[in-house]
């Protein structure tokens, strides 16, 4: 009964890597690729990692699969958001669906994200 779990877990991981896959190959531009790709890549992954550990049943190939997972989970929208932002600030436009840019005009030459809105000078009566 557990390997049926396991097979069920590394099945669904192997969907969603799939589903990533596709999205790689299916969206028109670079942010939806990487959205695609770290949303279900990570899940995947993710499920892939909790079969192993459910198959071996041992506490430290357990804690060394949780704690993989652990690290995925953290690091996989912290690397697809610098990656968004550097192929933002090098020009890489949207697809042409893409109907509001709500970043243009906020950045500086310096690469610096302006305030949405300046403050108001205080004045002094």
């Amino acid at each position: 009964m557990l390997l049926w779990l396991v097979y069920m877990l590394v099945l669904g991981g192997v969907f969603f890597l799939f589903i990533a896959a596709i999205g790689v190959v299916r969206m028109p531009d670079l942010y939806n690729r990487m959205h695609a790709t770290s949303k279900a890549g990570t899940l995947g992954v993710g499920l892939i990692l909790v079969a192993v550990a459910v198959f071996y049943q041992e506490l430290s190939v357990a804690a060394r699969a949780l704690s993989a997972l652990a690290f995925i989970i953290l690091t996989a929208p912290v690397a697809a958001h610098a990656l968004g932002r550097a192929a933002y600030l090098a020009g890489v436009k949207p697809c042409e669906d893409t109907y509001v840019d709500e970043l243009a005009g906020h950045y500086q030459a310096n690469h610096r994200l302006e305030p949405a809105e300046k403050p108001r000078p205080e004045s002094n009566p």
